[in-house]
């Protein structure tokens, strides 16, 4: 038994040969192996398996529009710019879409790493527009606005009014109407510009001879024995509550305080002002009128802005008094301590 086992073993190990017929490779490529998946559509995006695609290709598109305009720039010769050119631009006041608003817009949501770098891009290209608005290349600067215009506020207009200062109304006499606040005071301001007395405007036929001025004593001859011209000074009034200025206001700081403006703007006597003022003190009254003042000299003088603006003339002072504290004589003042 075991001796047919080992022959029986022995001739399947000397078995070489096929038992199914031979196919060529060749043969099957004409053949279909069962239904294949068909193939997968190539995504539109690059970006489209960052999960974030429509964010991505945004920030690329205004990576490459800042790309090509500061190439166009450089080629106007506007770019590098000096430093003090960089600072004389008007200011910018960019009004973008808050968070949550650009993450609806994208159909993303946005980290603040994310929306921050978002709008340093958006910044650049805002300075780029600047640039080019400032050098005249108006056509430059809409094509920049157009891509801009998708990532500002609806409500744009309305922000950048706020803080603005409304246009000063005339009347039908040319008078201009203001007011300021200082403290606890209000006060309402009419200038109006001074007119010519009828004598001084009509040419006389013979002017009055009028004699020299003496000069310092001593001396005869030369610059020094010559007095100093005579300065013709308008007659203006400024009326506080229908009370003339120097009655209204004893003390000289309140009076310099109210003329102020006309001396910086070198317009002393040039205009006329009525003024009605309520609440307060002497202190507030005046700086309440100096400031309804201010804002009317830039009404009938443009000019001026520039200097009463360094002279801090036109900006209300928003100093207030601080207020009594319980147990305090004044806002700090305590009171006298006595041991018994």
């Amino acid at each position: 038994m075991n001796v047919a086992k080992h022959a029986s073993r022995g001739a399947l190990r000397l078995r070489t040969y096929a038992t199914a017929a031979y196919v060529p490779p060749a043969s099957l490529e004409n053949i279909q192996r069962g239904r294949m998946p068909p193939p997968k559509p190539k995504p539109e995006s690059p970006t489209f398996y960052t999960g974030r695609a429509t964010y991505y290709d945004q920030l690329l598109a205004l990576e490459s529009a800042a790309k090509h305009t500061r190439s166009a720039l450089q080629a106007l010769e506007l770019l590098p710019l000096p430093k003090f050119a960089r600072e004389n631009l008007p200011p910018l006041r960019p009004v973008w879409k808050n968070k949550i608003d650009l993450a609806e817009l994208m159909d993303a949501n946005l980290t603040t790493s994310r929306y921050r770098r978002f709008l340093a891009q958006l910044n650049q290209l805002n300075e780029y527009r600047r640039l080019a608005e400032v050098a005249g290349h108006m056509e430059l600067a809409e094509r920049i606005q157009r891509v801009l215009d998708v990532f500002e506020r609806e409500n744009k207009e309305a922000i950048l009014a706020r803080g603005k200062r409304k246009p000063v109304k005339f009347d039908e006499f040319g008078r201009s109407y203001t007011i300021g606040r200082r403290k606890e005071s209000t006060a309402r301001v009419w200038v109006i510009a001074a007119q010519p007395s009828p004598a001084e405007s009509s040419e006389p036929e013979s002017p009055p001879a009028v004699a020299p001025a003496e000069g310092i004593p001593g001396f005869s001859s030369g610059p020094l024995s010559l007095g100093p011209a005579p300065v013709k000074v308008t007659t203006t009034n400024i009326l506080i509550n229908s009370v003339p200025l120097a009655e209204y206001f004893p003390h000289v700081d309140d009076r310099e305080s109210i003329v102020r403006p006309f001396r910086i703007a070198g317009l002393l006597g040039a205009y006329n002002v009525f003024a009605l003022v309520r609440g307060g003190g002497s202190t507030g009254q005046s700086g309440a009128i100096s400031l309804g003042i201010a804002k009317a000299l830039v009404a009938h003088a443009p000019d001026v802005e520039p200097l009463l603006r360094k002279a801090k003339l036109l900006k209300r002072d928003p100093r207030m008094v601080e207020r009594k504290k319980t147990g305090r004589a004044k806002a700090n003042k305590a009171y006298t301590w006595v041991k018994r």
